[in-house]
């Protein structure tokens, strides 16, 4: 349905004297009401059903926490690559070993902060703290705590204007609200979140969430993550999902085109159900990925404790070797003797049963500090997580 305008335009005059229109945003949900016909039903349907299959993943694996380990460190660093940055899932785990990649460190403290920020949420969300703007700055807080963006008003609400696009408002693809609308933007956006005035179902609420937070652009930096963040933060929060498991970056990734025309058609004619209509699908092939890497990482696993299993000698400390590195998949000598209780001399020899075996590799060249990394693991999950350029 084409509403037309879903808000207005202001003009705002910058330093230099040009004029600009900015858009402040009606508030949700939209007017007149989303038109549910049958084929955006039926995606939503089919997204719900994936949702549910994804938040049984926990059932498939042995330790599900490994996964979410491993699996949120991917979405940090496909949602930070949205934003310019060329750090790898490789380059994140060897920063949290301490072991500064020969990547610019500004990028890997990004993703890194990215991770921080979402735990963060999640720790307030179940500790009985609702979604709210107080929690959003929070989030921002932790996301721009280390990062380049430090100097951005971390943790706090815009106070001057900013835009997408070209070199100033006046050439902008697109102008937000006046720093002076964003605090009734936002407080209109959390009755929204609060089912006020009326109740809308969580997927929607946060398809619809997504899209205001984007438009709004609260923050001087730090909007995009904030936004993908948001999407998880509100489906844990209403329990769709109890873990946060799915991450919708690696699709606007790979759909970005098609994600900011949809972004724009919702702001300037009011199409909200083509923007429901992609977000849907995104759900249900993100989550039905999850799965399917949930499933191929649980026969990867099987299948090579049983080739260490057949080890003539050490094989009892190869596979505690091998158990750790499910749980951190990069890891030192010195980490893995204090995790497994092996000594140096023990774990250095299960590490070259597991490097001939081709599970493990020596990833730096070193002949001291060396680090390890389970290849085929991370191999897996680092599809899709090619930087953009």
């Amino acid at each position: 349905m084409k509403r037309g305008l879903t808000g207005h335009y202001v003009t705002i005059s910058t330093l230099g004297g040009e004029r600009a229109d900015a858009f402040v945003p009606d508030p949700l949900p939209p007017t007149p009401p989303l038109d549910m016909v049958p084929e955006l039903q039926e995606a939503i349907e089919r997204a719900l059903v994936s949702l549910g299959r994804l938040d049984g993943v926990r059932t498939l694996l042995p330790d599900p926490d490994l996964f979410l380990y491993t699996y949120v460190r991917k979405e940090a660093v496909l949602s930070s690559q949205i934003e310019g940055t060329q750090s790898s899932l490789s380059d994140l785990l060897l920063f949290e070993l301490d072991e500064i990649p020969g990547v610019p460190l500004g990028d890997v403290q990004e993703v890194s902060s990215y991770v921080s920020a979402l735990q963060h949420g999640l720790k307030r969300i179940r500790g009985g703290f609702p979604i709210s703007n107080r929690l959003l700055r929070e989030v921002h807080a932790k996301l721009l705590a280390h990062a380049r963006g430090s100097t951005k008003m971390p943790g706090e609400f815009r106070r001057s204007q900013n835009w997408i696009g070209g070199t100033r408002p006046g050439n902008a693809a697109f102008v937000p609200p006046p720093h002076e609308r964003v605090d009734e933007c936002m407080a209109a956006l959390e009755r929204f979140i609060h089912d006020d005035p009326r109740r809308t179902p969580p997927l929607l609420k946060a398809a619809l969430a997504h899209v205001q937070l984007e438009t709004i652009h609260p923050f001087l930096d730090g909007n995009g993550r904030v936004g993908r963040l948001l999407i998880t933060l509100l489906l844990c929060a209403e329990e769709i999902l109890q873990e946060p498991l799915l991450y919708l970056s690696l699709h606007f990734k790979e759909h970005r085109a098609r994600y900011y025309e949809l972004l724009e058609l919702a702001r300037r004619e009011g199409d909200w159900e083509s923007w429901l209509q992609f977000f849907a699908e995104a759900v249900d092939r993100t989550a039905e990925g999850a799965v399917e890497t949930a499933g191929r990482l649980t026969r990867l696993f099987q299948r090579d404790r049983e080739r260490v299993e057949g080890l003539s000698r050490g094989a009892g400390s190869a596979l505690r070797v091998q158990h750790h590195m499910e749980q951190r998949p990069m890891a030192t000598i010195a980490r893995l003797r204090r995790s497994t209780g092996l000594s140096t001399p023990t774990v250095t020899k299960a590490l070259d049963r597991l490097a001939e075996l081709d599970i493990v590799e020596e990833v730096t060249g070193r002949k001291r500090d060396r680090v390890f990394a389970y290849r085929r693991y991370i191999a897996l999950l680092s599809q899709g997580t090619t930087p953009l350029r």
